[in-house]
């Protein structure tokens, strides 16, 4: 039986949290929540819809002044946490999306708001709306929260200061000019929590698709101070290395001189969608010393209008002794997913040593 994402807004998840509204919202009515969550059209609501649906039928039981209403969002969690219900659930992000729809005219509430309900369940597409509007106001509070005791405060004031998150709406002035950022992930670069480091290395890279120059600044300051944060510094410039970037390359001792690539053969040079792309050749290291050599491979997939878009994969980083070679095998799934559409036609791949792109050949998805 498939399982949908959309299902985790079911009829148990709504009994739950009626009980919980029962003890902690004043004359809720469970009957009357029931039936205006399950519309006509619920079932054809997707995740996102149903999560801003709960957000709206919670309303109607919500007072009509939003002050007041954090105060029950914070009964509400408590009373969750009292009976171990939904902690970091997605499902929860309902209660975040509450503050941004209906908390934005109220900066100091839903401040306040943001950084209680983040413990329990992530902000962090919530707060961009307010970044937005309120700008500097906003980023000085994440300041603020960027030495926070609690960890998800702080991975807050890094996550949702992204310019580019994922799946959320983008931050125009942080991708233009992002020094408002940098003093937050510089509080948090020897932060003790691995989740928190690993979104300071997430707001790096988004820094570094704009603005390269502050990336290789920071990952000059930076290194060396700890294996957790030279960790932040090379998964923050992996856009960089997939790039190419000279000076990335450089600064980690990447160079293509001496390393020879051979044997580059394509196995299947037709594959089906929903197969995979089968390739190897060899890499050797000519040079008489030991050299550090990053393997990747881009995947020239062809796109609705016959052109082709460039993805680069990486295979392995290590080093090599002088004079040793090694035969690769490497297999790329053609499997149907629901992030990328799959065009038959002529497809390129091309093995990359070290930021330098050494071969291309071509194959054929049907």
């Amino acid at each position: 039986m498939s399982y949908l994402l959309k299902d985790l807004y079911s009829p148990n998840f709504y009994d739950n949290l009626s009980n919980v509204l029962i003890k902690t919202l004043p004359g809720f009515d469970k009957n009357k929540f029931i039936a205006e969550i399950y519309t006509a059209d619920f079932e054809s609501k997707e995740l996102k819809e149903r999560m801003k649906h709960t957000t709206k039928v919670l309303h109607h039981f919500m007072p009509e002044n939003f002050a007041e209403s954090t105060l029950l969002i914070e009964k509400i969690i408590n009373q969750l946490r009292i009976e171990r219900i939904g902690e970091d659930s997605l499902t929860y992000m309902f209660l975040p999306d509450y503050i941004e729809t209906y908390g934005l005219e109220d900066f100091e509430s839903a401040v306040k708001a943001l950084k209680f309900t983040t413990q329990f369940t992530s902000c962090e597409f919530a707060i961009r709306p307010f970044i937005l509007k309120y700008g500097d106001a906003m980023l000085a509070e994440m300041l603020k929260w960027s030495k926070h005791e609690n960890h998800k405060v702080r991975r807050l004031a890094s996550e949702g200061s992204r310019p580019r998150l994922p799946w959320a709406m983008g931050i125009p002035a942080l991708k233009k000019n992002p020094s408002g950022v940098l003093p937050i992930l510089e509080n948090l670069k020897a932060d003790t929590s691995e989740y928190v480091r690993r979104s300071v290395a997430n707001n790096l890279n988004d820094i570094a698709k704009d603005h390269p120059s502050i990336v290789l600044e920071i990952a000059t300051r930076w290194s060396g101070l700890s294996k957790e944060t030279d960790a932040i510094v090379k998964h923050g410039s992996r856009t960089l290395l997939k790039q190419g970037h000279s000076e990335i390359l450089k600064h980690y001792g990447l160079s293509d001189k001496g390393i020879h690539l051979s044997d580059f053969k394509v196995l299947t040079p037709v594959v089906n969608i929903g197969g995979n792309l089968e390739f190897s050749f060899n890499i050797a290291n000519t040079n008489a010393v030991q050299q550090k050599v990053r393997l990747e491979y881009g995947i020239y997939y062809m796109k609705q209008n016959g052109q082709l878009s460039k993805k680069v994969f990486k295979i392995s980083e290590r080093d090599y002794l002088s004079g040793s070679s090694l035969m690769l095998n490497r297999k790329q799934k053609f499997v149907l997913i629901t992030t990328r559409k799959y065009y038959p036609g002529q497809h390129q791949i091309s093995i990359i040593i070290n930021g330098v792109e050494k071969e291309i050949s071509a194959f054929e998805l049907v």
